[in-house]
Order: C-alpha cells, then sequence, then structure tokens
C-alpha cells in the first residue's frame, strides 16, 4: 500500500501548461475529475470507495481545498488530489485531452440574474469542452438546485450530437455533497442529470 503524501492539494507548476497526470498520482488508473469540488465531502467519500480510481477535486477557494486535504489524509487516501484554480479556465487549458471517464459537476453556483448567466460554468461551450478531456464513453454528471440553470444544462446538452441522456448510477446519486445535505435538510430538491459522450 502507497503511503499518503504530506499534502493532497497539488501545487500546479504552471498555469499554461497541460497537467503532467503522471505526476500527480502514486499508480496510474482510471481518473475522474470534480469541477467545483466544495469541502469535498463528495470526492473524498467516492474515493475512498474506489481505489481503482483516481480523483481530482478542482476548487478556487484554499479553505475549501484544505479540508479535502485533511478529510483525505485522515482517511490514508493516495487516489486523491486537489488543486487549487477557476474551474472553466482549468477545463479548457489545463486537462489533457482525453484524460478521464467523468466530470463531475455539482451546484455549480447558478447566477441567478439575467446579466451574470454568462458566468455559469455549463454554458454552450462547455459540452465541446467536455468531449475534448472525455475519454468515449465518459460522462458528466450535473446536479443543481436551480431549475433554470438545470434548463440550460439539459439544452445545451440535449442539442449536443456528441452526447446522450443516460442515468446516474444509485451509488453515485446516493453520494451526498455538502450543499445537498443542507438543501435536503431545507426540503429542496436535487435536479440531476447525466450526459454520456457517444463518437468515438
Amino acid at each position: 500500500m502507497e503511503p499518503a503524501p504530506d499534502n493532497l492539494i497539488y501545487p500546479l507548476p504552471s498555469i499554461l501548461e497541460p497537467l503532467r497526470l503522471e505526476e500527480l498520482f502514486p499508480k496510474p488508473q482510471p481518473l475522474e475529475v470534480e469541477l467545483g469540488c466544495g469541502d469535498a465531502t463528495f470526492l473524498v467519500e467516492y474515493a475512498a470507495r474506489h481505489p481503482e480510481r483516481n480523483f481530482l477535486g478542482v476548487e478556487r477557494l484554499l479553505g475549501r481545498l484544505r479540508k479535502l486535504d485533511r478529510k483525505g489524509r485522515r482517511l490514508g487516501l493516495t487516489n486523491v488530489r486537489g488543486v487549487r484554480i477557476e474551474c472553466a479556465y482549468f477545463l479548457e487549458y489545463l486537462l489533457p485531452p482525453r484524460c478521464t471517464s467523468a466530470l463531475h459537476v455539482y451546484f455549480p453556483d447558478p447566477w441567478p440574474k439575467k446579466k451574470h448567466r454568462h458566468k455559469r460554468l455549463i454554458n454552450e461551450r462547455f459540452p465541446e469542452l467536455a468531449r475534448r478531456v472525455l475519454l468515449p464513453g465518459g460522462v458528466v454528471y450535473l446536479r443543481t438546485d436551480d431549475a433554470d440553470y438545470f434548463a440550460q444544462m439539459q439544452a445545451v446538452f440535449g442539442g449536443h450530437p456528441a452526447f446522450r441522456s443516460t442515468e446516474t448510477p444509485e451509488e453515485l446519486a446516493s453520494l451526498l455533497t455538502d450543499f445537498e445535505r443542507e438543501f435536503r435538510a431545507r426540503n429542496i430538491q436535487t435536479l440531476r442529470a447525466a450526459y454520456q459522450v457517444i463518437d468515438a
């Protein structure tokens, strides 16, 4: 068994060159990426359940990444890492092509005001960026509590010929994020969708 690293937060050597994934993890294994991992409640639990996969959490706020670091090291995990950077930039410029089997995007900022909607992570460009980094058959898993944002998610993926709608596995749906736990306590519904790459 690999020893747990001293720090699970990976300092990006460059914000101009694609990430060298072999430097992040001790074992080359299938990769899954969470864009906006929050306090890593979901990611760390999922990584603990699946030692046969590697998991990368992307988060802009250092305080949240420190929670990923603490939780992951407490469990002795070697298959999870966090990087501190803005998610849209990371997806477009730093994640290598065809490197991941799944993208998880849970409760991204809905930017509810009309004048701010251009800031949403899931927009018209997102499916093409996702397709670039996903392996054939890879899946984008989405969750939100915002009905308007959910409609936009469905529209941009539903209108893209490279993706088809698919089911979220029960095991995945049962793992809650920090936001989701709060929302459930207030009887706020989770809106969930998943889209799979169908082109080679």
